[in-house]
């Protein structure tokens, strides 16, 4: 007697559902520039939406908790004087966000917690170096204040914001790039470019060390994304235009471990992948519907799930990290579809009948503290993200400003800081000496406390701010 055997996960039953009418985001006129990014990122504390705007480029941030109707008049964040391209925000402060534009530049900005009142234009940082239009911008999944950008110069910087100097650069691109994705530590990361080419380049070493010819054969654009295991899963066409999705061991680029025909249109998919759940969520432009699909270690390695469809296109979408889902009721994703004029929250839940924290649908994920300082990764180490609980649900923390330190460029003789056992103590008189040493001690006491202050007072400013919006 044969029996059928139904291939046992937790995620099989994943189903995705529209918040009521009155959760989403309204009135958002959603930019209308042709290019191929989600134009939209979210984090646990704010939404951020490329935005339609006269004079130059804008978007919009919204505290993710403000829903409904948006005001006409709603303070915008303006800066660039081309229309922005991409947008993402730092995973190491809720409060920082990079863009890029069609003017050649990448700004960071660092949006207050409490709502706009007026426009904020004055970025933390202008980023300058290339030569066209910078479409990409990505931060480094573990090391403080590391950006990369990538311009349609064909250039691949390498930042530190913390001081807003490139680091290193790469121009082994001959075309158009068209995604670039970090893997796990940040030790790599993969491209996909015009010339039909899939590359894994480590930054450091300024090297490709491994490529791939035409994974798809279609001449349409790729995206390739890192899976937590150190695989890549690419989408992109046929040579009959037809999409599809692969799955790749850069170690071994000749033949691929999946290869997965789906439909026939014209729509990029773009891939939002769940390190934790290891599913991966392909959004089509101009697409009305969702496929998921789980990536594990057995054929035929990416297995399909479900689709979520609903009436309406979407023209981009964000994907809101893990530790901003709600643990309490059992959702482990969220995406934000963006319509003509509205943004859409979509809920994934895993059906359970217990009320209690789901241990196995929610291992400890990436948090917001840095794994290592930029130095640290330049000099060649590498480190995995720091994890948190998700037990007790994320509490944000509070906004910390980024300070960026530019050198002075005209001062040959840099004054350095000397520390009190590199002063020659000898050649003073006891009676100075001790002067001096009581009033470092008084500054330094007066600094704590000035620190405590403005800590109390941000803190009763977003409390306030909070409880009155």
């Amino acid at each position: 007697m044969s029996r059928s055997i139904v291939r046992q996960s937790k995620f099989r039953h994943v189903f995705g559902q529209a918040v009521k009418a009155d959760q989403c985001y309204d009135d958002i006129r959603v930019s209308k520039v042709t290019w191929d990014s989600s134009f939209c990122a979210v984090n646990p504390k704010f939404l951020a939406v490329i935005v339609e705007s006269s004079g130059g480029g804008a978007f919009l941030v919204l505290p993710v908790h403000k829903t409904g109707r948006v005001d006409k008049n709603y303070p915008l964040v303006v800066g660039h004087s081309g229309p922005v391209l991409d947008i993402d925000w730092c995973p190491h402060d809720d409060n920082i966000l990079a863009s890029c534009s069609e003017d050649c530049t990448a700004m960071v900005w660092q949006i207050p917690d409490h709502t706009l009142t007026r426009p904020l234009s004055d970025p933390v940082v202008v980023l300058e170096g290339h030569s066209k239009r910078v479409g990409i911008v990505s931060w480094h999944p573990t090391a403080r204040n590391i950006l990369l950008t990538a311009g349609s110069d064909n250039l691949i910087i390498i930042w530190n914001v913390g001081t807003g100097e490139p680091l290193l650069s790469m121009d082994d691109h001959p075309d158009l790039i068209y995604s670039i994705s970090w893997n796990r530590n940040g030790s790599l990361f993969c491209t996909t470019c015009k010339d039909r080419r899939l590359r894994v380049c480590d930054p450091r070493k300024r090297e490709v060390v491994a490529e791939r010819l035409a994974p798809h054969e279609g001449i349409r654009p790729m995206r390739a994304i890192f899976t937590r295991d150190g695989n890549i899963f690419t989408t992109g066409f046929t040579r009959m235009s037809q999409r599809e999705l692969g799955l790749w061991d850069p170690t071994n680029f000749e033949e691929p471990i999946a290869l997965l025909e789906l439909d026939t249109s014209n729509g990029v998919l773009l891939p939002y992948y769940d390190a934790d759940a290891n599913m991966v969520y392909l959004c089509g432009k101009g697409d009305s519907s969702i496929r998921y699909f789980e990536v594990t270690d057995e054929p035929p390695y990416v297995h399909y799930l479900s689709t979520f469809s609903s009436k309406e296109p979407q023209r981009g979408m964000g994907f809101m990290p893990k530790r901003g889902v709600d643990v309490t009721k059992c959702e482990i994703a969220r995406l934000f579809k963006l319509h003509d004029k509205k943004c859409e929250p979509i809920t994934m839940t895993v059906p359970r009948k217990s009320d209690l924290f789901q241990d196995d649908l929610y291992p400890d994920t990436a948090g917001p503290e840095p794994a290592m300082e930029p130095e640290e990764w330049l000099d060649g180490r590498d480190e995995d993200p720091i994890l948190v609980s998700m037990r007790e649900g994320y509490i944000p923390p509070k906004s910390r400003e980024l300070k960026v330190v530019k050198k002075n460029v005209l001062d040959s003789r840099p004054t350095t800081r000397r520390s009190m056992s590199a002063l020659d103590t000898n050649s003073l008189p006891p009676q100075l000496l001790e002067r001096l040493l009581e009033e470092i001690q008084n500054l330094k006491a007066t600094v704590l406390s000035q620190e405590k202050r403005i800590c109390d007072l941000e803190n009763k400013l977003s409390q306030y701010t909070n409880g009155t919006d």
